[in-house]
């Protein structure tokens, strides 16, 4: 039998992983929460897979944003209106969202 995944495998927060069991399957997206506040901690979570100071090809950002949900277009869109992330001259970059200090 396979281990399915649970939001807290994947390093999400006890708070995070409260909202992301409604709409993370075994590590996978299902769906955008409609209701704002959820969906920027869905939104907050994704984000968190980019490092801090690093600058992303627009392929790394899919690439990363493929392994949660096929539609990493709307994904990507979603995290720099969101500003999660900044766009310039093809490149991506963290620009909030939470961040573990140390």
């Amino acid at each position: 039998m396979r281990e399915v995944l649970q939001p807290e495998d994947l390093g999400a927060t006890p708070a995070q992983a409260a909202v992301l069991r409604g709409f993370v399957v075994d590590g996978r997206l299902q769906r955008m929460p409609a209701q704002h506040s959820k969906r920027l901690v869905v939104l907050d979570f994704l984000a968190q897979r980019f490092e801090p100071g690093v600058r992303y090809r627009e392929a790394e950002v899919n690439d990363r944003l493929l392994a949660f949900h096929s539609d990493f277009a709307t994904l990507r869109r979603a995290l720099v209106d969101e500003g999660f992330l900044e766009r310039r001259d093809g490149a991506y970059w963290r620009a909030g969202g939470t961040f573990e200090v140390s």
